[in-house]
């Protein structure tokens, strides 16, 4: 059983690819590709064996880039990035070789996008394309080889320590060259190992080894009187358990400060330092002292937390007006700092507090409201665009073509709907950062249309010479013309139409008048009885000579009436054929031009009918174009503009921002004036006057247009804090033109700008920093240092401020 569904499976879909971009320059292209039907086996077939639902599209829009579109576009570009290894297929950083000598070879990439300049919005890579191959997007580099860490040839080891039982030695090595680009890490640094011959210790003593330990600093402090005893020394305990006491002699001490109670005060830091034995016991620190005893004590800045001023009284709430929003609004309040954190003292707090507030009471007024407006479009520039594309380039006639127009773009606060019904008030531009949402569009493509010249047909035969007026003729004289008529008009501002009509003088001029001649009776039912007759309706002249009949007045008479035909046949003749093209297009003194005509006998003659015609009466001439090769035609200038017509009351009226007016009507003129051809301009009366073209017509006046400007923004804000240097500092307002004047309104004022010297502008005082010398080095006092081992000498690391 046939299955419609099972011969659609037969069938598939194939699309072509698509073609060039064709149509109006911009967005309006349309690419088209072909689609076809294929049956499995391989042959075409008509597009219904596939169906409709997938159906691929035959066409699609598309932007046509035309040539002036190069100053719309263009490629940007990005910076390189970093220089990487190349990977391998599957991502894969390459492995190091060791055959890197200098640099190994990497990529680096960057971005490469299609923009266009007014909005600097990514648009089809092949518009840029167009004009410009695509810069590359990537590139070879060079990455430097990796670098391993170099160091040093260890030092000798160190000494073994004396005394009895197994003993360990150290050496170092320091680092001369970090790792870099990758290369290899650094090795250790440091190695130990036993001594090689360890001295047995005597019968009854073990075998101790025995190490030095060292506590954290403790906090920076001044030395307080409770550290002195009686006997005038200073006991400080370590907390050892080798009941060790270390006392040295007091020294007088006055704290490194000045009276101010914010300034930097020098106090010391101690640290413990205790020998431990391999058992874990404290062992004397005679046992453990080695070249270099560690620092015991040292100079540091006491802290000093940082100190800030009380919190300032909250700020009024930002929000201060119905906005139909239920976000709160907030306020703020804040503190100064009156002294930094000093010596690892607390840092400082935060120094500024937001909360959220409502103001509460229902007489507060309705935000402002702010949105886009924009003035009207300014003319399509094209030279601007060619004058880009060339500079030499200069307007030699009308330019037309693709070009681009722009608009100002300014924001205004909303009128309310109040005052919205009385007018449309043109508000004053505020700043663009009070307008939300995407702004209108400052520029779009436009096109200028090129002019061109109406098309006309080819000219007519000449017609018979005619009086100018049938009814009331006058004299001899009359004119012969011809016609061609306007195939394509013209379009543009500067399109032009030749002249339609031309005329030459004639003698003897006649008038034309329809005769309506009865053709045959033709029988309506059988060979005789009733029937129809023809009637053609002739144009004649004044001599019984046929013209044509475009020379008649109209309507033509009826085109058929009833007769009756006689039981016998006449000969049957055709109608005359259309006369011939004429042999010469004018008169000369050798020749004159000639037409023929013919007609035909349809049917013989029956017995006791009219005969048919002789040879000779079935064929006729006549005389052609006699007239003159010097034709007339009425020449005219082009229309003059549009005037206000004093005979007509109503006076131009004046277009406002709104756009509503009524405009009166006005006049044009041009001069028309007879021209001979290959003579030039003769007198007016030469040509005929029926065929003059009007001199006036009526034509819509155009609107006035004022100049319409915004009101001056406000004044630009002059510095509420102190300048630095010199300069002058101006404030400034402007205001935006939304419509130019035109036909005649009144002009744009000259001052779109003006700025002015700002007042009680103060300068900023310059500082800069002064230190002053430094104190001398302070030391940790005696009293303390002096009872400290390794610390007797009053010499070392302090501290010196200024």
């Amino acid at each position: 059983m046939y299955n419609k569904a099972d011969e659609v499976v037969l069938y598939h879909r194939l699309a072509g690819p698509w073609g060039r971009c064709t149509g109006d320059c911009g967005p309006g292209g349309v690419q088209s590709r072909a689609v076809w039907c294929f049956h499995v086996e391989g042959w075409t077939s008509h597009l219904s064996n596939c169906g409709e639902s997938n159906r691929p599209p035959k066409e699609r829009s598309c932007f046509r880039v035309c040539d002036w579109h190069s100053d719309l576009f263009q490629w940007e570009v990005s910076d390189w990035h970093h220089c990487v290894l190349v990977p391998y297929a599957h991502g894969e950083v390459k492995p190091r070789t060791a055959e890197c000598v200098t640099a190994q070879h990497g990529l680096q990439h960057r971005t490469v996008r299609c923009i266009q300049k007014l909005n600097r919005t990514m648009v089809a890579n092949e518009i840029c394309e167009h004009f410009a191959p695509q810069p590359p997007t990537e590139q070879a580099c060079l990455i430097p080889c990796p670098r391993d860490c170099v160091v040093s040839e260890f030092l000798p080891w160190s000494n073994c320590s004396e005394g009895c039982g197994k003993k360990l030695q150290h050496r170092t090595r320091a680092v001369i060259a970090p790792p870099l680009f990758g290369g290899l890490q650094c090795p250790n640094l440091t190695e130990s190992r036993a001594c090689e011959a360890p001295t047995s210790c005597p019968l009854g003593e073990e075998e101790y080894t025995f190490s030095l330990k060292v506590g954290p600093w403790s906090k920076c402090r001044l030395p307080h009187l409770k550290e002195i005893n009686p006997s005038g020394r200073t006991v400080l305990d370590f907390n050892s358990d080798s009941n060790e006491r270390v006392t040295f002699k007091h020294q007088s001490y006055k704290a490194h400060h000045h009276s101010k109670s914010w300034a930097i005060e020098i106090g010391y830091q101690t640290r413990q330092v205790w020998c431990t034995r391999s058992d874990g016991q404290n062992a004397m620190l005679s046992l453990c002292t080695q070249d270099s005893f560690p620092l015991t004590v040292r100079s540091c800045i006491m802290p000093k937390d940082c100190e800030t001023s009380e919190w300032s009284s909250w700020s009024p709430c930002s929000k201060t007006c119905h906005s139909g929003s239920l976000l709160p609004g907030f306020r703020s309040r804040s503190r100064n700092v009156k002294h930094i954190a000093l010596g690892g003292g607390k840092e400082c707090p935060e120094l500024l507090e937001k909360e959220a507030c409502i103001v509460e009471g229902e007489l507060l007024q309705q935000c402002p409201r702010y949105s886009w407006r924009t003035s009207e479009w300014k003319e399509c520039q094209v030279s601007l665009l060619l004058e880009q594309q060339d500079p030499h380039w200069h307007v030699t006639g009308p330019v037309c073509g693709g070009g681009i127009q722009t608009r100002e773009v300014y924001c205004t606060q909303s009128v309310p709907a109040a005052a919205a019904l009385r007018a449309k008030e043109v508000s004053r531009p505020v700043e663009k950062t009070l307008c939300v949402g995407p702004a209108p569009l400052p520029s779009q493509l436009c096109n200028n249309p090129c002019s061109t010249d109406c098309i006309v047909s080819s000219w007519s035969a000449w017609g018979l010479c005619i009086h100018e007026n049938c009814r009331d003729p006058q004299g001899k004289k009359g004119f012969r013309t011809r016609q061609r008529h306007v195939l394509m008009e013209s379009t543009g501002p500067a399109g032009h139409c030749p002249h339609l009509v031309e005329s030459v003088p004639c003698e003897d001029p006649t008038c034309y008048r329809w005769l309506a001649s009865e053709g045959i009776c033709f029988p309506d039912h059988g060979k005789c009885g009733l029937g129809h007759r023809i009637l053609k309706a002739i144009c004649q002249n004044d001599h019984g000579e046929e013209v044509s009949g475009s020379l008649c007045p109209v309507p033509p008479p009826p085109e058929r009436k009833a007769c009756e035909i006689p039981c016998r046949m006449d000969c049957v003749v055709s109608e005359w054929m259309e006369w011939s093209s004429c042999s010469q297009s004018c008169s000369n003194k050798n020749s004159d031009g000639k037409q023929t005509r013919s007609r035909t006998i349809l049917a013989l003659a029956g017995e006791g009918g009219k005969p048919c015609p002789p040879s000779q009466a079935l064929q006729e001439h006549r005389l052609c174009n006699d007239h003159s090769c010097m034709q007339l035609y009425w020449e005219t200038s082009p229309w003059g503009p549009c005037s206000e017509d004093t005979l007509v009351t109503a006076l131009n009226a004046t277009i406002g921002w709104n756009g509503e007016a009524t405009c009166g009507v006005g006049i044009q003129t041009r001069r028309v004036f007879c021209v001979k051809s290959h003579v030039g301009q003769v007198m007016t009366k030469r040509c005929p006057d029926s065929t003059r073209p009007e001199t006036v017509r009526p034509c819509f006046l155009p609107c006035k247009k004022d100049c319409i400007v915004t009101a001056f923004s406000e004044w630009t804000p002059c510095p509420r804090m102190c300048q630095a240097g010199n300069a002058t500092i101006k404030q400034s307002r402007y205001r935006i033109i939304i419509q130019e004047a035109a036909n005649g309104g009144q002009e744009c004022p000259d001052t779109l700008y003006e700025e002015r010297e700002c007042e009680d502008v103060y300068l900023c005082p310059i500082y800069r920093w002064k230190p002053q010398k430094w104190s001398p080095c302070i030391l940790v006092p005696g009293s303390v240092r002096q009872g400290i081992m390794g610390s007797s000498e009053a010499c070392g690391t302090g501290l010196q401020t200024r």
